[in-house]
Formats: C-alpha cells, sequence, structure tokens
C-alpha cells in the first residue's frame, strides 16, 4: 500500500490542538475589524449626545486609526521580547477596558483620549495574533490559518455600520463600544489559558530613533491637515506642522539607509513594484480610505437617513466587496497588473464622484446597486494593489514590507479622514447660504480626483515587465 502523500502547504488544514489559538487570533481581528467601522454611523448621534457639531466628530475615528498606524512598527518585536501571550492579554486588555471608557465618557476630550487608548489595545490585536500563528503553527498549516482569520476582517465590516446604526437608533450609542466587553473579557481567559509565551532570545535592539521619525511624521501631518480642518490654526501654524511631518519622513529615509536595524530598512525600495505599490497605496487610498466614514454621515446629515437605515446601505458596499474577490485573481490573470490598476483606478474615482448625485437616485434599490458596484471597483483595486506590492519580496523581506504597507494604510486612513474634515470645513464656509449636501458633493468630487490622480503613479508599471500571471492566491 502507497503511503499517502505529505500534504502541501496550500492543503494542510489547521491540527485541533491548535485551534483554540486560531480562534483567539480571529477573535482579535473581529474586534479590530468590527471597530473600525462600528462608530461611523454613529458619529451624529454622539455628537448630539456630547453637543458636539457633527462634522467635526472626525477625531473620534481619526485618534483610534492613527493611534493602531503609530504602534505597529513596535508591536512584533515587544510581542517577541515580552512574549506573545503576555502581549496579546494586555493588548486585549488595553481594547477592551479603554471601550468601557468610550461609553463612560462625558464629554468630546474624554471620548478622545479613551479612543487613543482603544488604538493602543487594537494596534497589537492583528499582528501579534498573525505572528502567534506564525510562531506556533508548522509552516504547512499557516496558509490555512491565515484564510481563516480573514474571515472575521470580511464579517466585521459588514456587521459594524449595521450594528452602529440599530443600537443608537434602538438603544444608546454607548452599547457600540460595550458590546465588545463581553468578547474582551471570553479573549482574556482563552489567551490565559491556551496561548503559549512563545518569545525570542538575543533579540536585536528596537530601532527607537526610527521609530520617534515615524511616529513625528504621522502626527505632524494628519494633526495639520486637522489644524487647518478646525479652522483654529493660523496658515503659518498649519504649513509649519505640514513641513515638520515632511522633514521628519525625509530624515527617516536617510536614516534607513545608513541603520541596518531600522525598523523598515532602504533595501525594500529597490524593488520598483513595491516602491510603486506603496506610492500608488498613499494616493489612491488618501481618496478611498475616507468612505467609510463620509457615506454614513452624508446619508444621515444631507439626505436624512436613520442611523440604522445608514448602517444598512453600507452592506451592499461590503458585499460588493466580497463577490468581486473570487474574480480578482482570473481578472489580474487574464489582463495583467497594468491594465487592471490603470482601468480600476479612474472607475474608483469617478465611483466616488458619483456619491454626489446620491440624491437624484429614484429609490433605495438603485442607491444599494450604487454602493454594490462601488465596493466591487474598490475591493479589486485594494487587492491588486496589495499583492503588486508585496508579491515580489524576498523570504526575509516579506515580514518587514507587510508591516510596512499595514502602517501606510492606517496612516492614509487617518489622513484621508482627516482630508475630509478639511473640505467639508471649506466648502461649509464658501457655501454658508447653501444646503449642507453642497458641501458633501463637493467633497465626493475633490476625493474623486484625488484618487484619479493616482492613476498616473501605476502608469509606472508599463516600464516593468509584470508577468500576467502573477496574480494574488
Amino acid at each position: 500500500m502507497k503511503p499517502k502523500p505529505r500534504p502541501s502547504v496550500y492543503e494542510a488544514k489547521v491540527a485541533p490542538e491548535f485551534r483554540i489559538v486560531l480562534w483567539l487570533a480571529a477573535l482579535g481581528f473581529f474586534m479590530q475589524a468590527l471597530d473600525a467601522t462600528i462608530v461611523n454611523t454613529a458619529l451624529p448621534r454622539i455628537a448630539l449626545s456630547l453637543n458636539v457639531d457633527p462634522l467635526q466628530m472626525h477625531n473620534v475615528v481619526i485618534a483610534y486609526v492613527l493611534t493602531v498606524a503609530a504602534l505597529i512598527p513596535v508591536s512584533g518585536w515587544l510581542a517577541d521580547r515580552f512574549g506573545i501571550r503576555n502581549v496579546y492579554l494586555c493588548a486585549i486588555a488595553m481594547f477592551t477596558l479603554a471601550s468601557l471608557a468610550c461609553a463612560l465618557s462625558q464629554n468630546y476630550q474624554q471620548l478622545i483620549i479613551a479612543r487613543i487608548f482603544q488604538g493602543i489595545g487594537g494596534a497589537f490585536l492583528l499582528p501579534v495574533g498573525r505572528l502567534a500563528l506564525l510562531r506556533i503553527l508548522p509552516r504547512t498549516q499557516f496558509l490555512a490559518a491565515m484564510a481563516f482569520i480573514s474571515i472575521p476582517g470580511l464579517i466585521g465590516p459588514m456587521l459594524g455600520p449595521m450594528l452602529g446604526g440599530f443600537m443608537v437608533e434602538y438603544a444608546t450609542w454607548h452599547w457600540i463600544f460595550l458590546i465588545n466587553l463581553p468578547i474582551g473579557l471570553l479573549g482574556m481567559i482563552f489567551t490565559c489559558t491556551h496561548m503559549p509565551n512563545v518569545k525570542l532570545e538575543n533579540l536585536p535592539r528596537f530601532d527607537y530613533a526610527g521609530f520617534v521619525l515615524l511616529v513625528t511624521m504621522m502626527v505632524a501631518l494628519t494633526m495639520g491637515l486637522e489644524g487647518f480642518s478646525q479652522g483654529t490654526w493660523s496658515l503659518i501654524q498649519v504649513f509649519s506642522v505640514l513641513v515638520l511631518g515632511i522633514f521628519a519622513g525625509l530624515l527617516y529615509m536617510r536614516h534607513a539607509k545608513r541603520d541596518t536595524r531600522a525598523i523598515f530598512r532602504a533595501s525594500l525600495f529597490q524593488d520598483i513594484r513595491f516602491k510603486i505599490g506603496i506610492l500608488g497605496n498613499i494616493f489612491t487610498r488618501l481618496g478611498s480610505a475616507s468612505i467609510p466614514f463620509i457615506l454614513p454621515l452624508s446619508l444621515q446629515l444631507a439626505l436624512d437617513f436613520s442611523p440604522f437605515q445608514a448602517g444598512l446601505m453600507m452592506m451592499p458596499l461590503v458585499f460588493g466587496s466580497i463577490v468581486i474577490k473570487r474574480f480578482t485573481t482570473l481578472t489580474i490573470q487574464k489582463y495583467g497588473y497594468y491594465r487592471v490598476l490603470m482601468v480600476n483606478t479612474l472607475l474608483v474615482g469617478f465611483g466616488i464622484m458619483s456619491f454626489a448625485a446620491l440624491d437624484l437616485h429614484p429609490n433605495i434599490y438603485t442607491q444599494a446597486i450604487h454602493f454594490f458596484l462601488f465596493g466591487c471597483v474598490n475591493s479589486m483595486q485594494f487587492t491588486a494593489m496589495n499583492t503588486l506590492t508585496l508579491k515580489d519580496l524576498s523570504q526575509e523581506q516579506s515580514a518587514n514590507g507587510n508591516s510596512l504597507l499595514s502602517m501606510v494604510i492606517n496612516m492614509c486612513m487617518s489622513m484621508g479622514v482627516a482630508l475630509v474634515g478639511v473640505l467639508l470645513h471649506y466648502f461649509e464656509k464658501i457655501g454658508a447660504h447653501l444646503p449642507l449636501l453642497w458641501s458633501f458633493q463637493h467633497t465626493y468630487i475633490v476625493l474623486g480626483a484625488i484618487t484619479v490622480l493616482a492613476s498616473l503613479v501605476f502608469r509606472q508599471l508599463k516600464k516593468v515587465q509584470l508577468p500576467q500571471k502573477s496574480a494574488p492566491q
């Protein structure tokens, strides 16, 4: 009798003894993915409760996302230094306690501070959970594990807007944070009992100088835009902070070339596809990453949707992003990255502009189709950009490149939301006598135009020979 062939990397399933660790990693991903979207539909009601202008509530999103982006570079090093179980337990505990603090917030300032601490916990949930699977599972089971924990990342954004809208309409906004408490307590118990405390010995020194420069860059660029949107800073102050962010970024590039222990090494950018992918992500996401924030806001404030209705309207968008995933690989294999990204970037840009005509739909069904189609092109864009960025990196560079991409995604999301604040403030000021819908319409047009211009970055792919079969797996 012939022995059974050894399972390949693509066939092996996760062994039963690792199932609890797998579910813990999925739980952390779900908490982070849910919290990133559940707040968006609740912002107008939270603003009403805390006596704040709803158009200034973008800080609630920025505080969380920017904190996540800032701490991603240090997450893996801390887990290796102090042990995966210890860091993961602290992350869930911090996230859970900060969620309680958010629910107990009595004013806008308290909520922002609580969201920052929630972001500290959220920054470690996905990276450390993924690192736990990498350190604990056999390599043959890693792909199956990653496929499994990607499911909560799809379910969270689908449930988040609807659940957030339902809770603020039929209960109070506090429940969008209180829902994390039982999930967090369950996660802490199983982390203590089932997560191995794997750590690495003789860990190299952490790049503190590089970390400070990166955080300075992200905070300064986002706060510069934010200061402009609030209208409380002078132009000199705004430009000074923005220049500080740019200068910190340039200093980091110089530091990365000289220090071999830099968090993100300069050698990553020797790969032209990685360079194009990162630049393309930056310019595309400045326009498109803020859509989950501005859409529920415009539906409620400009088109008089209820929070629950606005949350339900986001479901076709997320559903479209899920449906198109099975066709993305075939499309890239057939047409190649250059054609897909050139055409699809334009579709995403014009799709964002098309939201300026939301009030022209004859009924809610055509609006749902509109959202579904945008979800399809938006999802294809993100998948194509991300796989282009990472696909040619070596084994040694892949983890470093993936962390940089994750940081860029979250940084652009925070800057994109800040940019929405700037645009809404500007258009509201010059169109003070016009309906609020006018400000939202022009904001969509500008965001779409920025995304269309991102196609100029992907034009550089024409100079690079890309095999058409190099598509995502």
